[in-house]
């Protein structure tokens, strides 16, 4: 680099949009209200479900919550395992629930977690595992995997 292209890079003025931040919305905008459930086992049904328990795998690749600090999205594959005790979760009502994360400034560790913690709220399974494989991001990629399995209950 000549000394005249070294002193045009030091006092360069600094490029438009760098220090841009969009706004996030907190936690709240999440819509836990939107989830909805169905029976595991048909009430009308004679027949008997073999083979149980059931394992459900739900799979998205449009789940994007925000860079709390960007505001910009981020794109994962979101991976639900569960094994239902009752009731279901219902599709429509669980894509408008992943959908209300559009706007929520939450970092992946969190939001994988916090999607656990509601769907074990919404649905007491027996056992459930959430993975989500975030994009790559300035060389970096983050898979984040939480569990939960239902306490052992004793009978006397």
């Amino acid at each position: 680099m000549t000394k005249m292209q070294d002193k045009a890079a030091v006092s360069a003025p600094q490029q438009p949009g760098f220090d841009r931040r969009y706004d996030v919305q907190g936690l709240d905008a999440i819509d836990t209200d939107v989830l909805g459930t169905f029976e595991q086992v048909r009430l009308d049904d004679p027949v008997h479900y073999p083979g149980e328990p059931m394992q459900i795998e739900i799979t998205t690749d449009e789940f994007s919550p925000v860079c709390p600090w960007s505001g910009l999205p981020d794109f994962g594959t979101l991976e639900i395992r569960y094994q239902p005790r009752d009731v279901c979760v219902e599709l429509k009502s669980l894509k408008y629930y992943l959908t209300s994360y559009r706007f929520v400034g939450i970092y992946h560790e969190h939001a994988t977690r916090r999607v656990l913690a509601d769907l074990v709220k919404l649905l007491d399974p027996l056992s459930m595992e959430i993975r989500c494989d975030y994009g790559m991001r300035g060389g970096i990629k983050t898979v984040c995997t939480v569990q939960y399995m239902a306490p052992t209950q004793e009978t006397s």
